[in-house]
């Protein structure tokens, strides 16, 4: 039992507890159910409610809402195109997001779901250090995918870097004054 200035009253009936709060004309608040014994507080129920819906308003800013994007295979994808969305892929879990890799078999190519595995474990060794593999490559119906998280090594790099300290400057040597050359007939002054 805590009191509404925050002093500690010790272990009680909850009887007791509730007498006390209504004497003083607040509310018995349970704050930690799950203790043994559990933990109550004399205090304003409004006011609790207030401070609790502000603070899970506090955690909700801090958090970072992870978003899946994928990017689109097939078996017979040309060099270019998968250079293209390998960049994509590379671009997406710099940002921070989760790449959702796919490739859809059609008809006949079912026969020939090495290629499509080679094209996919492709780009997760091409991806490296960007990301790390959250799903190998699975097959689900006609689709073969795989999710790729990004690493924490981007979180890291994102990061402010300190500012440098400034380079020390070798001194610079005084010059000798430089004296005007004597005027030759082709730069005198005709007269």
């Amino acid at each position: 039992m805590i009191d509404e200035n925050g002093e500690q009253l010790g272990v009680m009936a909850p009887f007791e507890a509730l007498k006390m709060a209504r004497e003083k004309s607040l509310d018995l608040v349970e704050i930690s159910p799950n203790a043994v014994p559990p933990v109550c507080k004399i205090q304003d129920y409004g006011k609790y409610l207030y401070e609790k819906d502000k603070s899970d308003r506090a955690a909700r800013k801090k958090q970072k809402i992870i978003v899946i994007k994928e990017v689109k295979f097939s078996v017979n994808v040309d060099e270019h195109d998968y250079i293209t969305k390998k960049n994509q892929a590379v671009r997406f879990l710099t940002e921070g997001d989760k790449v959702k890799a796919s490739l859809r078999f059609k008809g006949r190519q079912m026969a020939h779901r090495d290629l499509g595995y080679k094209i996919i474990n492709r780009l997760i060794m091409d991806v490296g250090e960007a990301g790390i593999v959250e799903f190998m490559p699975r097959m689900e119906g006609t689709t073969l995918h795989a999710i790729i998280a990004p690493a924490k090594k981007a979180e890291v790099q994102q990061a402010p870097a300190a500012p440098r300290p400034p380079r020390p400057q070798a001194p610079i040597a005084p010059t000798a004054p430089v004296e005007a050359a004597p005027a030759t007939a082709e730069t005198a002054p005709a007269e």
